[in-house]
């Protein structure tokens, strides 16, 4: 990707660059690596075709592809609308885009990105190259627990994806990009519409659902939206420090004074208003939280700090043990737990009478994943918990086999032993981390 690294070093030299000749770098040899790069076991879009069937003569549709691409031929299809169950037993929506469509977005997102790493800020962290959830989490940690903050913003802006304004989008683009034929593509993709039970709908709002190219749009709708206005008020108008640590549309902000919180809520809501969107009133709090929180609260008679969840977690007022020193601690979000664990009951039950070490590795991979994000420092009591209420269900549904099981807990220990991960800590304290 040599061409994209030069392309990537020209946006960092330049800020203000226009980029009028974008589509070349889209080439036969970077859509065959889009191609390699998509999920081989994905769901079928509305052409119901698969990974394994668009690569039969690839070679020869790449480069038919390129050419319908270079000659305007190209046209993204409607994104399939699939309802899944959830565990309330309301539905959600998933969109599936056709495989065409995905390595062409995958191609897309490449080419923005080279311009668009350039011009991101330092506290963006969702769906960007090198980095990723826990990142986020340490820089919340971080702020909190070494700089002076007393009060914290959890934002969260209201069916975000949904209230993407496409003709704001498109302005946005063209702070950076002038190559008409791949602000077309891009346009063309927003535009591209939704099947849903066999009716075609049309989008003049959002990003496509669950589409390789939807992240990117977001982050750049933010960038200009929110990011670089909230940069410029933190310098220019805040009394004190102030942090900003944004994921994707979730957000947390900590201010040293309970006055720089409220004008900055007050304004972003304003500026968000301004370009379609709005913040959710319901998951939106300002609550003093920090080193002083519990001592100032407690001389007000109000209770104990409040919490706040970020990315899965609830964030806590804490006190070391080694030193009764200030910190926070981080627990796996209770909801996100109960919802989990109920899931994974109810599907266990329907899959009970298939292979038990088919069973066990399904369990195995759900464990060891679900230990690979919240085995954080602190949260041992709810990972072990996790653990132990998935054996717990694994018997429960093992003995529903037969009305006369012979599954003795002696039995179930060497199964849990064989599959079942242990519960140990996979990250380290983010001072650790940030440090290294």
């Amino acid at each position: 990707m040599s061409g994209l690294s030069r392309l990537h070093t020209a946006a960092k030299r330049e800020r203000s660059l226009q980029f009028n000749n974008l589509l070349h770098h889209i080439t036969p040899e970077l859509l065959l690596k889009a191609y390699q790069r998509l999920n081989r076991n994905a769901a079928r879009g509305v052409d119901g075709e698969s990974w394994q069937s668009f690569g039969q003569n690839l070679a020869e549709r790449v480069q038919t592809l390129h050419t319908r691409i270079h000659t305007q031929a190209y046209k993204p299809q409607p994104v399939l609308r699939i309802w899944l169950p959830k565990p309330n037993g309301e539905r959600r929506p998933i969109g599936v885009t056709a495989v065409e469509d995905k390595v062409v977005q995958q191609a897309l997102v490449w080419v923005l990105e080279a311009i668009y790493e350039a011009d991101f800020l330092g506290f963006s962290y969702g769906f960007r190259p090198g980095r990723n959830q826990h990142q986020a989490l340490d820089a919340v940690y971080m702020a909190i627990t070494t700089r002076k903050v007393s009060w914290v913003v959890d934002a969260d802006i209201s069916r975000f994806f949904d209230q993407i304004d496409h003709g704001w989008m498109m302005k946005f683009l063209q702070h950076r990009i002038a190559d008409k034929r791949l602000l077309r593509l891009v346009e063309q993709t927003l535009k591209a519409g939704v099947v849903d039970d066999g009716r075609k709908i049309r989008t003049r709002l959002g990003t496509p659902q669950g589409a390789v190219i939807s992240p990117l749009l977001a982050n750049i709708y933010l960038h200009y939206v929110l990011d670089l206005w909230a940069h410029q008020w933190r310098k220019k108008q805040a009394r004190g420090e102030g942090y900003i640590v944004r994921f994707a549309d979730d957000s947390v902000m900590g201010f040293q004074y309970r006055s720089d919180a409220l004008n900055f809520m007050t304004l972003m809501n304003k500026r968000l208003e301004k370009f379609g969107l709005e913040l959710n009133r319901d998951k939106t709090r300002l609550l003093e939280f920090g080193r002083f929180a519990e001592n100032n609260r407690k001389q007000k008679n109000r209770g104990k700090p409040e919490t706040f969840d970020f990315l899965g977690f609830t964030h806590i007022c804490s006190t070391r043990r080694s030193d009764g020193g200030f910190t926070v601690k981080r627990f796996t979000g209770s909801k996100k737990l109960t919802a989990k664990l109920k899931e994974i009951k109810q599907i266990l039950l329907r899959n009970r009478h298939r292979d038990i070490f088919e069973q066990g590795k399904w369990l195995k991979s759900v464990v060891q994943g679900h230990n690979n994000y919240f085995a954080v420092p602190g949260n041992l009591k709810a990972i072990n918990l996790f653990r132990r209420e998935i054996c717990r269900y694994w018997l429960r549904a093992l003995r529903k086999r037969s009305q006369r099981h012979t599954l003795t807990w002696t039995k179930m220990t060497k199964l849990i032993k064989y599959f079942i991960p242990s519960s140990t800590l996979t990250h380290p304290y983010p001072n650790q981390r940030m440090c290294v």
